[in-house]
């Protein structure tokens, strides 16, 4: 078997809370406390979880946007965290990102030629007339028109603002694509347009995706492997046919209940969660699950379980196996 494109060990990303005059350090916030997962080369993976828990801080770390805490990161089969700058440098192209929001993420004082061809500049692959040509290339891939190169921003729909963040990242030509919640400020119509470009331009390109969504449905219809997070850890990872047959987490049954069935005929059994959840300033003893999970047993509220392989490629963090 090939080696994964992409390796994560152990990654946390914490951040001091501080108050008062002078600041004095209240806390630690742990956004990511221990999260490993490897990505192979032209795969998908989806990874999933209630806002909060620490989906985006954990694609944005890989990609050093934010300084980690701790862990590792190798991508083919370099250290992205001990990478000087000339390597983080042609590790960028390597690695993109589609960010979540298709209006704040877009310059509004740069044209669709520049916005798009910024990466080429910067990277020395094209310029003037290449460039151009190459820019007109890249929004035809992704449903727009060469004539939108002179417009700006505000003069697209977010469907529209989402496909021109969508031919920035592909501009340089990565391997690697963390899309951060691509679809979930889009309308509900323009969701499987977009959902179903990233699968054309995968299979075109050969591109690995690291999808973080909250929608369970979106994550189910492109994915090939999922992790589910909870409170800065993942869960449960699993591949998605598996995971959506037979879920084993309690916290994964009770997300996989809240899917509606496009069938009123067909009722499922809601599971409700009771409480919030915790905060990841000050995070539950052992399992971080414990205070809301139905299935909660002696073992659960004072020793933190580990991710083990329970089933063949079926990877789950619960005390019940």
């Amino acid at each position: 078997m090939d080696a994964p494109l992409l390796t994560v060990t152990d990654l946390k990303k914490h951040f001091r809370v501080r108050r008062g005059v002078p600041w004095e350090q209240a806390g630690v916030v742990r956004a990511v406390d221990g999260v490993s997962f490897t990505l192979r080369k032209g795969e998908t993976l989806g990874l999933v979880g209630e806002s909060g828990c620490g989906k985006s801080t954990t694609g944005r770390c890989i990609l050093r946007l934010l300084e980690p805490t701790a862990g590792k990161v190798v991508f083919d089969g370099l250290s992205v965290f001990d990478a000087s700058k000339e390597e983080m440098r042609r590790l960028r192209r390597q690695m993109q990102i589609i960010f979540q929001d298709p209006y704040s993420s877009l310059n509004p004082r740069m044209s669709v030629e520049q916005i798009v061809g910024e990466g080429m500049v910067i990277h020395r692959l094209a310029r003037g007339a290449e460039r151009r040509d190459r820019t007109a290339d890249l929004l035809r891939k992704v449903g727009l028109s060469p004539d939108h190169m002179k417009r700006y921003p505000h003069e697209f729909s977010g469907g529209q603002r989402q496909r021109i963040g969508i031919a920035r990242a592909l501009a340089v030509s990565p391997s690697l694509i963390i899309a951060d919640e691509p679809i979930s400020a889009l309308d509900v119509s323009i969701q499987a347009q977009v959902l179903n470009l990233l699968q054309d331009l995968q299979e075109e390109f050969g591109l690995t995706y690291l999808l973080i969504a909250h929608d369970l449905r979106v994550v189910e219809h492109i994915s090939d492997r999922v992790a589910v997070m909870y409170l800065g850890q993942i869960v449960e990872l699993a591949d998605s046919q598996e995971l959506y047959r037979n879920p084993l987490h309690p916290y994964t049954q009770a997300l996989m209940s809240a899917i509606p069935v496009p069938d009123p005929t067909v009722k499922r059994e809601r599971i409700i969660l009771k409480g919030d959840p915790p905060s990841p300033l000050r995070p539950p003893s052992g399992c971080r699950f414990h205070t809301r999970c139905p299935k909660r047993f002696e073992p659960c509220d004072r020793q933190e379980p580990v991710l083990r392989e329970v089933q063949r490629g079926h990877w789950v963090s619960c005390h019940l196996y």
